[in-house]
């Protein structure tokens, strides 16, 4: 039996494992204590790896369509027959496109390579789920803090107050902040007479834990973060503290917030005047507080602005960069240090003029990119590890779009409901045949590590790492297209110079000297040093954002008809990858419509009852799951289903395929200035299905 200590990089905790092996055979896979990140804590997805690994269903050689089938090609073969085709689209005036899904975040090895693709395919339409996610956070980062990486993070652990919105980081492990067993950090919360208050349309598995939960209307969020700032400067209790010398433009962020009162924002988010001066109140007390929001305020028609009031809030009451606080990590490997700070608007999308934000257009542009004929229109298209057909808005209009495409090719173990268009599927190998890093989760986290975890497993024969995909494929593109071939260079060596060019000096060498991970201590305050702005100080009023409070003033007075639709997660789900693993997927149906009794009583909609709901993008039918965990006026299908489309060939997830969310949300509600998809609060009309009435 050999046993080996990794992490696991399902989901952002990358909690730390121990995995026993006979042979190519997993034994088991357990916590591991010594691990001083998660400290032996792990979830049902750590479990994951194992069902990925042996897969039936996962692809092991490449494969081509030919028809409705699918045939074995060497790699060579479909190197060469996919740089001839992209050479002969391009000299046609054709364009390339790509997108990048979830999974590349937490794979060090893989984004180095991406470059290579990119310069090879003369890419300019470039794509990423990070526009149906983050990019709300790091677009305010960028204007801010000079940096777009420069994440601040919950010090949940030495926290008194911490205010969750639009979060569930017991379902997701935290999401935009590494944060392993956060059930037993916010038992220690409480314990030490703190308080966790969570507001969100649903009682969360996170709210129902917490001290207090409220309920508010989806998308109104910065009416509640401009009445908590109001409060804040009512009752004197604004002192930014240590940051006072630090803040640039801070006068006019009061200036402009004046117009609005507490009583007007109070009645457009729902939740009443007393309840956000105590919020104010107890958020300015001086003691240690933090302020988190995450997927329900920035997939919003204002993400960008949700997540400027947040961290205004953190400033003003004195607790960025406060111990106890939202802090800034020291990592191992300082991206902040070693890329650039991000851009916006250099260039534009060919068919809405989407400005490009950190070199990505929006994903909702994707099916008109596609789609819409004439110069620029993109003909070959590109996936990597991403199934957008479920998770970006308006999925049947992408899924009509790439079905027209002159060529597709997407790096997949599987075939999935986007890959099932393409016409070559390279697929890389399995999750323990690859070694990992944190790159861009350790930045995150909620102490400083670094842990690199080697392969349990030996590369079975013919298979290739993702990343080595990537770096041949740009290679073959370019020769065929007479450019210069790109070298490539290992990730290790990637790894290892960045390690050293961090302010640690850290080697991998010394990673790996501590298979368990290296601890490296408490976040420590970090300001005004790791600021990256020129002047080094907190741009507080960027232009951009006080002229957006404009179009969120226009909108609250506006009143909704029929029901909103937010989404939701479970800790045995993580976005659409992981259907297929048996031990994830079993249990109780879990893509149910849940809504409120009184909006279930007054369309006559029963416990189980089949209903259909509809919006401006299309329908779908789901059984009801009534519970007064639901906000009334607001109903609820998780996201990361939808695996009954004709041609997934997804053996596990076909049997409980469930529906898309994003089969009902739309294309055109966005954020404008991130450009990212507003998937939190869409328009819908829910009725029993006509099967149901006809049966009674």
């Amino acid at each position: 039996m050999s046993v080996h200590y990794r992490t696991c990089h399902i989901c952002e905790a990358n909690c730390g494992v121990v995995i026993e092996t006979e042979g190519r055979k997993v034994l088991s896979i357990k916590g591991d204590p010594a691990n001083p990140l998660s400290k032996g804590h792990i979830c049902p997805k750590a479990t994951a790896l194992q069902d990925l690994q042996d897969d039936p269903d996962r692809l092991r050689t490449p494969v081509k369509r030919v028809g409705e089938s699918w045939q074995p090609i060497s790699w060579e073969a479909a190197y060469s027959e996919i740089a001839a085709k992209i050479a002969q689209i391009r000299g046609k005036g054709g364009e390339a496109g790509v997108y990048i899904g979830n999974p590349t975040a937490h794979n060090y090895s893989l984004s180095p390579q991406m470059p290579l693709l990119r310069k090879a395919l003369g890419a300019k339409a470039m794509f990423s789920a990070s526009s149906v996610d983050q990019v709300p956070h790091q677009l305010v980062q960028m204007w801010m803090f000079g940096h777009n990486a420069l994440f601040p993070i919950p010090d949940i652990d030495r926290t008194q107050h911490l205010l969750i919105i639009g979060g569930n980081p017991l379902a997701s492990n935290g999401s935009v902040w590494t944060v392993p067993d956060v059930k037993k950090r916010i038992a220690a919360l409480q314990a030490r007479g703190g308080r966790l208050t969570v507001i969100d349309p649903r009682r969360t598995e996170t709210a129902a834990v917490a001290d207090a939960h409220h309920f508010i209307k989806p998308g109104t969020d910065p009416a509640l973060l401009i009445g908590i700032l109001l409060a804040l400067d009512e009752a004197g209790l604004v002192n930014p503290r240590a940051l006072t010398g630090i803040l640039s433009g801070f006068e006019g962020v009061w200036s402009a917030l004046r117009r609005f009162s507490i009583g007007t924002c109070a009645a457009a988010c729902g939740i009443s005047e007393e309840i956000i001066r105590n919020l104010a109140g107890e958020l300015g007390s001086g003691a240690p507080a933090a302020v988190y929001g995450r997927i329900g305020v920035s997939t919003a028609a204002f993400g960008t602005l949700n997540q400027w009031l947040i961290q205004l809030i953190n400033i003003a009451t004195g607790n960025l960069d406060r111990v106890g606080g939202a802090m800034f990590s020291s990592p191992a490997v300082d991206i902040v240090g070693q890329t650039g700070s991000g851009t916006r608007g250099r260039f534009r999308s060919r068919v809405s003029g989407h400005p490009e934000v950190l070199g990505e257009f929006p994903a909702v542009a994707m099916a008109e990119e596609i789609a819409t004929p004439g110069e620029g229109q993109i003909k070959a298209f590109f996936t990597i590890a991403g199934n957008p057909v479920l998770s970006v808005p308006d999925g049947n209009a992408l899924d009509a779009a790439l079905a027209g495409l002159e060529l597709m090719v997407s790096l997949d173990m599987y075939v999935t409901a986007t890959s099932r268009h393409a016409h070559y599927i390279l697929p890389p190998c399995g999750p323990l045949e690859k070694d990992h890093y944190p790159l861009f989760l350790g930045p995150i986290a909620v102490r400083n590590f670094a842990n690199y975890s080697p392969p349990v497993f030996e590369m079975s024969e013919g298979a290739k790492s993702d990343w080595l995909i990537v770096a041949e494929l740009a290679r073959a593109i370019a020769g065929a297209s007479g450019q210069t071939l790109p070298n490539i260079v290992p990730p290790r060596d990637t790894l290892d110079r960045m390690l050293r060019n961090s302010p640690r000096g850290l080697s991998l060498a010394d990673v790996e000297a501590h298979p368990h991970g290296l601890d490296l201590g408490a976040l420590e305050p970090r300001l005004p040093e790791r600021l990256r702005t020129p002047d080094k100080t907190i741009h507080t009023a960027p232009p951009e954002l006080i002229a957006d409070l404009d179009r969120f003033a226009a909108t609250m007075g506006e009143t909704t008809d029929g029901l909103l639709l937010i989404g939701r997660r479970h800790l045995r789900n993580n976005n659409s990858w992981l259907g297929n693993a048996r031990r994830l997927a079993k249990g109780p149906e879990r893509c149910t419509l849940m809504m409120a009794p009184a909006d279930a009583e007054a369309r006559g909609i029963s416990e189980g009852d089949m209903v259909r709901i509809s919006s401006g993008a299309g329908s779908v039918e789901a059984p009801a799951e009534i519970s007064d965990a639901m906000m009334p006026g607001v109903v609820s299908l998780p996201h990361g289903f939808g695996h009954g489309r004709k041609g997934v060939k997804l053996s596990v997830a076909r049997e409980k395929p469930g529906v898309s969310i994003n089969d009902l949300t739309e294309r055109s509600r966005i954020d404008p200035l991130s450009g990212n998809a507003a998937l939190v609060g869409t328009p819908v009309s829910v009725a029993l299905c006509m099967e149901a009435v006809a049966a009674e």
